[in-house]
């Protein structure tokens, strides 16, 4: 039996799913042993709205990941999204004490970086160092041991709504687990979906999830601009619903099986099936008009990411284009809506940089919890057995774990 804390426990809870993945370290490697997932209906937008419900889904999830992985799950980094994120950059400076960059002097610059008002209701999740500038030497990822009298750091910080995280980590602890970290989604699926050489040279990942759509924006190494639109797959499913008349339950069926965001690939001859509502009889409809209800509102939510997009100032340095992850990724057509509406490549992204259960995970609705399992790994000196029991709520973002947090963070980012 593998012992809790060997595990590694990835929760992504969605707006239409709660997925749970599981892990193992093997010779220095991720291996997958176990995934769960369970639909949602205690979430909108990413936000809990019905505590009950999420409880149940989340236990459900659980169960059956402990069920293919044969452990008992105990402990999880959890995602969270929601339009309540916000995000933007700043700058710290501090005078280097000692002539010459120290581990302390990364951290006091750092500190003055997020020393600004946010609303009392807000916290900041993320802190993420973007470079650091020494006397002017800008460009500098690793500033430690190097001289110099001026420390400057350039961060993004990613603040969210207090009683948003709250009501995630008391949903997980009526469900048994203790939260060991929170992390954005949009920043977990970029570990599992994009390379090293995708973040250097610009890349921009766009997580479309059911109801919200979280952008992520890279380039040159560092995360420059994170964003969350309150649009995606359930919007897509309403459109089809409401054109289609039939039920909702019916139309998500349908816009997974047969849906296309590209009408031009469906042929003229193929038709489908459509339940009617109020004991109606089916009806049998051309499938290129079920891609025509579906064609308008992806376009759509692909104009308002491009324009988010936009809004980061780096749109010209994504050189690696887009790529799409979450549950509408696997839409047929969406590469190529996709390509018309930003003008830039555009790939499907699955979780990569992993071993073990690699056939069940490679699906763009894995990325994220993949993701929470590759960023538990690569922080787990700082994350491992962080909060405990009961105590996560109270505890999950004091100043003192946040500094060693930025610590940690450091030293694994460069």
């Amino acid at each position: 039996m593998i012992k809790d804390d060997e595990l590694l426990v990835g929760l992504d809870i969605g707006t239409t799913k709660i997925c749970v993945v599981v892990a193992k370290v093997v010779e220095g490697k991720i291996s997958i042993i176990g995934i769960g997932s369970h639909p949602s209906t205690g979430l909108r937008k990413g936000v809990v709205v019905n505590m009950d419900s999420t409880v149940k889904s989340i236990m459900k999830a659980v169960e059956e990941a402990e069920l293919m992985a044969g452990v008992k799950i105990e402990r999880c980094i959890a995602g969270i999204s929601g339009d309540h994120i916000k995000s933007f950059n700043s700058n710290g400076v501090v005078a280097i004490k000692d002539k010459e960059v120290k581990l302390d002097d990364v951290t006091r610059a750092i500190d003055a970086a997020k020393a600004v008002a946010i609303p009392a209701d807000r916290q900041i999740l993320h802190v993420i160092p973007q470079e650091f500038i020494i006397d002017d030497q800008d460009g500098i990822r690793d500033p430690i041991g190097i001289s110099g009298v001026r420390l400057e750091v350039k961060v993004h910080i990613i603040t969210g709504r207090i009683s948003s995280t709250q009501n995630i980590i008391k949903c997980c602890r009526l469900a048994g687990l203790t939260v060991n970290d929170i992390v954005l989604s949009q920043l977990a699926s970029a570990e599992a979906t994009l390379s090293p050489e995708e973040k250097e040279i610009g890349a921009a990942i766009v997580d479309i999830g059911g109801g919200t759509s979280d952008i992520a924006v890279f380039a040159n190494g560092s995360i420059k601009y994170t964003s969350v639109i309150p649009f995606g797959g359930n919007n897509i499913t309403n459109d089809i619903a409401i054109g289609l008349k039939t039920p909702l339950e019916e139309a998500e069926k349908i816009k997974k099986k047969y849906g296309c965001a590209f009408a031009d690939l469906v042929g003229d001859n193929e038709t489908i099936d459509v339940p009617s509502v109020g004991g109606r009889k089916p009806r049998t409809i051309k499938r290129k008009t079920l891609a025509d209800i579906i064609e308008p509102r992806v376009e759509e939510i692909c104009m308002i990411i491009y324009e988010e997009i936009k809004k980061s100032g780096v749109e010209k340095l994504l050189a690696s284009g887009v790529i799409l992850t979450g549950g509408c990724a696997n839409l047929s057509g969406m590469i190529e809506i996709s390509e018309n509406v930003f003008n830039m490549q555009t790939r499907i992204g699955s979780p990569m940089g992993v071993t073990g259960l690699v056939d069940v995970v490679n699906n763009p609705i894995y990325a994220t919890g993949v993701g929470l399992i590759i960023y538990g790994f690569k922080n787990q000196n700082t994350i491992k057995s962080k909060f405990d029991k009961g105590k996560a709520i109270k505890n999950i973002y004091s100043t003192s774990k946040i500094i060693k947090r930025m610590k940690e963070w450091f030293k694994e980012i460069f």
